[in-house]
């Protein structure tokens, strides 16, 4: 007997009702990267000039308008928005509806491309809290060149303060990002604004001539001047990836209707600045406020960065919880830190490492205008990953002229894309080896454990016989019965775990109630409430349970087996008489190794310190046995 049974599902996360509301929210979480980036961009593409002349103004502010229109609002306002995971967006999001229905080489090669895309996301993770604070915190030096010294030191004492508040959430900070960043958005407004008023001259940048003279006068100059101008599309990637909390309208109507207008309104003011005080290049954003307004300027651009940082951590957190769902990472302890809102989570492994990380890359770097080498190849790397994988999926039921038309559209996309990354590749020697190299190991950690755990898999599935013949037999001359329920948790439904194989040898009884249960992760967020579970009765007194989740949720064993009780009340699941059996799996080297040494070693070494499966799937301790068992690899 099979049969589906809904399950009571938690929301995917409490958001404010009103279309005001909703914007006000994106514009703290969403938009807090991309909307610091005045603060670095402009002087990193301009300060290379020895003799900074309008006409350098005028192209580099074109070409940097005209991208920012491209590839944010046309490209994933606009397009990508709409390749939606049940509502949900990013990169491993993405990557599923790519995979979904393929099979062989195409697969294997669209999963390899996902995963390092979203590699690469830690890279970024890494340089944006750096970065932004750093180039918050040096407007004092504007201030006052006494207080250089003090830019790195304060800057260390703003990024702990901000790791170390990680484990209280973000629901307190939270009703102030949106605010904050409304705040800072119509600074950079007004800014800007005044400044283009002094110099209307500038908005002859609007005319996309500009940009195309100044490729023609500085060919080579222009490729290179990619790698900076990229600074300025940074943050983009997230407009995608927290497309599930705010959801498509809210986050394309903040960005039309604000932050936008206050981008361009700043970067137009600086080349305002810029045109009538060549020397400003020194930092044009601090410079654009009177003296008056600079001790403002720098606290709130400091609050600012903060906030950026935060959406950056959070989303690091998201796509690690993604990874551990969908098998390209070990189990790791997942804390819920609001009992209100599903996607507000801390992870202390990755908070601490990213704390080491960031104060490394401060301590190294020294300077934003130094970090700024480092950080457009994660960047780069994670949009072109982006479009690829687009390609599989938004041209997907379009037939004739609108295929080829999808298809044309997104070979322009891609070969931008193509021309940012190959830029910020001559700037691997500057920094950019940095995100690689992190964004390397943690690709090759990723595949080592898919690769591990889909070993360990077959070799289960191999070795072991049919569940349902075994149980039909062990009935027919059954070993002592014992009161009670036994639920062998296994990666496999249908064939015999190690666990019970072990439980009949040593211990020779078997329970009065028999459960197999096995935790699937399906290729969507969220499993509907009919898709939670699925229950087989395969022999009197034996069941089988499959429980769905999505990739965005968080196994519970003991929730979803009370309404597997309630649904199914023949099985006994009182929790006092309940027992769950677990095989914890030691790597050993095999005579005929499936894996290399080293990447076997890896395996076992992120096996033994992943989280306990009783904490990640919630089962209380004192009702587990443990079965341990080698496992040659």
């Amino acid at each position: 007997m099979t049969s589906q049974h809904p399950g009571v599902l938690a929301p995917h996360g409490q958001v404010p009702s009103s279309k005001a509301a909703l914007i006000m929210g994106a514009l703290g979480v969403v938009y807090g990267d991309i909307g610091t980036s005045p603060l670095y961009t402009l002087r990193a593409c301009l300060v290379g000039f020895a003799d900074l002349e309008p006409a350098h103004v005028l192209g580099v502010l074109s070409i940097l308008f005209w991208l920012l229109m491209l590839v944010v609002s046309f490209k994933y306002v606009t397009l990508i928005l709409r390749a939606d995971n049940r509502g949900e967006g990013g990169t491993l999001a993405l990557l599923e509806l790519a995979v979904r229905g393929r099979q062989g080489p195409a697969r294997w090669l669209l999963i390899v491309l996902g995963i390092f895309g979203a590699s690469l996301f830690y890279g970024d993770s890494m340089i944006t809290p750096a970065i932004s604070v750093l180039s918050a915190i040096e407007g004092v030096g504007v201030v006052s060149h006494t207080l250089d010294p003090w830019i790195v030191p304060m800057s260390l004492v703003v990024l702990i303060l901000l790791f170390a508040i990680q484990s209280r959430g973000t629901g307190a900070m939270g009703k102030l990002f949106g605010p904050v960043m409304g705040v800072w958005f119509v600074t950079l407004a007004l800014l800007g604004g005044w400044q283009i008023w002094q110099a209307p001259q500038i908005l002859q940048a609007l005319n996309p001539v500009w940009a195309l003279r100044f490729i023609d006068d500085f060919p080579l100059g222009s490729f290179l001047l990619l790698g900076a101008v990229v600074l300025a599309l940074t943050g983009a990637e997230a407009l995608y990836a927290d497309m599930g909390h705010f959801g498509r309208p809210a986050i394309r109507r903040a960005w039309f209707a604000m932050v936008l207008p206050a981008l361009v309104l700043c970067y137009f003011g600086q080349g305002a600045l810029l045109l009538r005080e060549p020397q400003a290049i020194r930092n044009p954003f601090f410079l654009m406020a009177p003296e008056w307004g600079l001790v403002p300027l720098v606290v709130l651009a400091t609050i600012a960065t903060v906030v950026a940082s935060q959406a950056v951590i959070s989303g690091a957190y998201s796509v690690t919880r993604q990874a551990v769902q969908l098998g390209f990472w070990p189990r790791m302890q997942i804390l819920h830190t609001s009992a209100a809102e599903k996607g507000q989570i801390y992870l202390p492994q990755v908070n601490a490492l990213l704390l080491v990380a960031v104060l490394i890359l401060v301590l190294l770097f020294q300077d934003s205008e130094s970090l700024a080498a480092a950080y457009g190849f994660a960047v780069t790397g994670t949009m072109l990953v982006t479009t690829v994988l687009a390609f599989s999926v938004l041209p997907r039921g379009a037939t004739g002229g609108r295929r080829v038309l999808w298809l044309a559209v997104l070979g322009v996309l891609l070969v931008v894309d193509l021309l940012l990354f190959g830029a910020n590749i001559f700037k691997i020697h500057e920094g950019g080896w940095l995100p690689l190299l992190v964004g390397t190991v943690v690709f090759m950690l990723m595949m080592t454990w898919r690769r591990g755990r889909t070993l360990l898999a077959n070799m289960q599935r191999r070795d072991h016989q049919p569940l349902t013949e075994f149980m039909t037999q062990l009935e027919a001359f059954p070993p002592a019965r014992v009161p009670g329920t036994a639920i062998f948790m296994t990666m496999n439904p249908g064939v015999v775990p190690a666990a019970l194989l072990h439980n009949l040898k040593h211990n020779k009884v078997l329970h009065e109630h028999v459960l197999f249960l096995t935790i699937r992760v399906e290729d969507v967020p969220y499993a509907s409430a009919d898709e939670r579970f699925d229950v087989e009765q395969i022999s009197p007194s034996c069941w089988q349970v499959v429980v769905h989740y999505g990739f965005k949720e968080d196994p519970d064993v003991p929730v979803v087996l009370r309404l597997v009780a309630e649904a199914y009340p023949e099985i006994d699941l009182e929790p006092m008489r309940t027992s769950y059996y677990l095989s914890r799996q030691t790597v050993v080297a095999a005579k005929r190794p499936a894996m290399q040494r080293w990447r076997r070693s890896i395996f076992a070494f992120m096996a033994r310190n992943g989280t306990r499966s009783t904490k990640f799937f919630k089962i209380p301790p004192n009702r587990v046995v443990e079965m341990g068992m080698q496992v040659e690899l």
